[in-house]
């Protein structure tokens, strides 16, 4: 097994393991986390196709980096815009629930209009 291998199989693992965690946890931030994993592995799943091309004697080409890390900030941005979202939706209604307000857990916080 050569590097490249071993690479392509850690960028399966990964999204396997993203996807696993997308289905089975109901905890939006735990989805979020998940989805990142996800996308950790197609980078490192395109990363892995950009370095054979240029291993098999081709130029390398800077497109697929410059790809790579204009993906990576956009994902970063991404991830903090649903943190932001999920922390907004606890303030105003009080349960970090994907579930509707009336819907709620009987152990968890009421909503602000419930309240009133």
């Amino acid at each position: 097994m050569n590097v490249t291998q071993l690479f392509g199989i850690t960028a399966a693992a990964l999204v396997g393991l993203g996807v696993y965690g997308l289905i089975v946890n109901p905890q939006p931030l735990r989805k979020v986390l998940a989805f990142n994993l996800i996308g950790n592995g197609v980078f490192l799943a395109c990363a892995v196709i950009a370095h054979r091309g240029a291993a098999a004697g081709m130029s390398g080409d800077p497109v697929p980096q410059a790809l790579l890390i204009t993906a990576i900030v956009v994902s970063f941005a991404a991830s903090a815009l649903a943190v932001g979202l999920m922390l907004r939706r606890f303030a105003q209604t009080g349960t970090n629930s994907l579930a509707a307000p009336d819907e709620a857990a009987p152990g968890e916080a009421r909503t602000h209009a419930e309240a009133r």
